[in-house]
């Protein structure tokens, strides 16, 4: 079965950058998979959450029911602090990724580059670079060699994609995405659904309107870019339509 793997920061993230991807692949009959590495408690948007505890709680809850409707097979919050990845053990954070990646096993994964997506946010660019050495590490003997003792196998992932786009947000920080070299056309049915997933995260009600006019910027939201950051074996540089394009049956 093909796999696709997506690192994440926040519940939300999931949909507002991923969501139109990973229901394409889902319908593809792909086995899609998202890691989250905060619970998003550090949002200014709180719902009815009194204690971090509870927005916690909520926010674990809102994640689950996005990831039901985008078809997501399997789904995981971690427990890193919200905007404080930047602060974090760089290898622990990279060990539980690497330990998922074995056994998860995909061909493809998605997360953040080093940009922090449209948004900058540190926690993006973080969870990105977290996913980035994981993607190399997976598949090393001589990292997390206790894992392998542990009943699970080194994983070498085919190919690794940065989420970006050919627009930036004017009301951000400067960023400099990475170049768009893989176009997936979601339509207009998808985007829809993937503004609903988003909106499963209740929390956040008042960032609605405002995410779904960034996520239509451009072809009113039908397209999402990524950049093709590393491949398992050498290649040209090459546009792409597809992120299982020259993948193997592992």
């Amino acid at each position: 079965m093909r796999k696709l793997l997506c690192v994440t920061a926040h519940p939300d993230d999931e949909a507002g950058g991923f969501g139109g991807t990973l229901l394409l692949y889902h319908e593809r009959g792909v086995e899609t998979s998202v890691v989250c590495m905060t619970a998003g408690t550090a949002a200014r948007n709180r719902g009815a959450a009194s204690t971090d505890e509870e927005l916690a709680n909520l926010r674990r809850a809102e994640f689950a029911a996005s990831c039901k409707m985008l078809g997501v097979t399997r789904g995981e919050v971690l427990d890193y602090p919200d905007s404080k990845l930047d602060r974090v053990d760089l290898y622990q954070a990279v060990g539980d990724l690497v330990l998922r990646i074995r056994q998860i096993r995909p061909q493809v994964m998605l997360t953040f580059g080093p940009d922090g997506g449209l948004t900058g946010h540190i926690d993006h660019a973080m969870a990105g670079t977290f996913a980035t050495i994981a993607f190399e590490w997976a598949e090393r003997p001589d990292r997390y060699p206790e894992q392998l003792q542990q009943g699970v196998a080194p994983h070498r992932t085919q190919k690794l994609y940065y989420h970006t786009a050919d627009f930036v947000l004017p009301d951000r920080q400067l960023i400099s995405p990475p170049t768009v070299t893989t176009r997936i056309e979601i339509g207009k049915e998808r985007f829809e659904k993937k503004h609903l997933a988003f909106q499963q995260h209740t929390t956040q009600k008042p960032l609605f309107e405002r995410v779904r006019k960034n996520l239509g910027q451009r072809q009113e939201g039908t397209v999402e870019m990524y950049h093709l950051a590393a491949t398992r074996e050498p290649r040209e540089a090459k546009l792409e339509s597809d992120l299982f394009e020259d993948v193997t049956e592992d």
